[in-house]
């Protein structure tokens, strides 16, 4: 067993979180590694140690760098996430970006998003959990905003705050636009 300062020992769950901040099932990680399904899971599990190879497999498919998985703890506390390593969330909403800002162990609790929208784009939402809440912060363009029956048109700087435990949804203007949104429970 690895010591708590061991690079190894902080390896399993750097890959793991690696993994869900990319929005990655195990079985996508096999497929875009080549690793197995299995041997991904006791990977993260700390119950089996990748070789070199298989790391390197691991963290390409997981658009990570190899050395910095490694890394001992930034002594100043201050993590970064890059543009590039920002996972965005595709399929969801029609014309639009959707990057995700928070990290993966906030999920459920307090999201943040990033969220572009090309002209005419929308994210339309099912209602969340009992209680949840949304905090959008319009920075460029326009957004109409939705919840249940009532709708507010939105500029650049306008703060919106509403219930998302009922149907809710972003619509962007003719132009586009880009909102910054926090969603708290549900």
């Amino acid at each position: 067993m690895s010591a708590p300062n061991d690079p190894l020992h902080r390896l399993p769950a750097r890959l793991k979180a690696a993994r869900q901040r990319q929005g990655l099932s195990l079985d996508a990680v096999a497929r875009l590694s080549g690793v197995s399904r299995s041997m991904v899971s006791q990977i993260e599990r700390g119950e089996s140690s990748p070789t070199v190879a298989t790391l390197w497999n691991l963290t390409r498919a997981l658009q990570v760098d190899f050395a910095g998985l490694l890394d001992a703890e930034d002594s100043a506390g201050i993590e970064v996430v890059t543009a590039a390593q920002a996972p965005r969330i595709a399929g969801l909403g029609r014309g639009c970006r959707i990057t995700i800002l928070s990290a993966p162990e906030e999920v459920g609790a307090r999201e943040v998003y990033d969220i572009a929208f090309g002209p005419g784009g929308a994210l339309e939402s099912d209602p969340h959990g009992a209680g949840a809440r949304e905090h959008l912060t319009v920075l460029e363009g326009a957004v109409e905003v939705s919840a249940g029956a009532e709708a507010r048109a939105l500029g650049p700087g306008d703060t919106a705050r509403y219930r998302a435990d009922q149907p809710h949804a972003i619509r962007a203007g003719a132009d586009g636009g880009r909102v910054f949104l926090i969603v708290e429970g549900g």
